[in-house]
């Protein structure tokens, strides 16, 4: 059986220096890559060494991707949640849905194209 594991996402935003921006002050994240898409437009790979995030714009309003409209939302996991919760409403965000749950606590929010995130901490 092979195994595996994630290595990135693609999603699509209205502005990809303000999302990748938010990225790597909640994350600890750094710019892998900037350059321009495949499909038109221009993408920012956002992330670790090991795994990352793509924002990608066409420079014009968010086109809705059909086959993403089940996504529900991207977890993330983090050390700090209070630190990743200051960081959201920084940026003007609202986190929602606080819950502590074993084995550990998680908040939700949206990014300003309507990107739905889990924040979680373990720690």
């Amino acid at each position: 059986m092979p195994s595996g594991r994630l290595e990135h996402i693609n999603i699509t935003v209205s502005d990809i220096a303000r999302s990748a921006a938010l990225l790597e002050q909640l994350m600890g994240w750094h710019i892998r890559w900037r350059g321009p898409s495949q499909m038109g437009g221009e993408t920012i790979h956002v992330g670790g060494e090991a795994d990352y995030i793509a924002v990608y714009t066409k420079g014009t309003a968010v086109d809705r991707f059909a086959k993403g409209a089940p996504l529900n939302h991207v977890g993330l996991v983090v050390d700090d949640l209070d630190a990743a919760e200051a960081v959201v409403r920084e940026a003007g965000l609202e986190p929602f849905n606080h819950a502590d749950y074993a084995p550990g606590k998680r908040f939700y929010f949206f990014d300003w194209d309507g990107i739905e995130f889990e924040m979680v901490s373990y720690a």
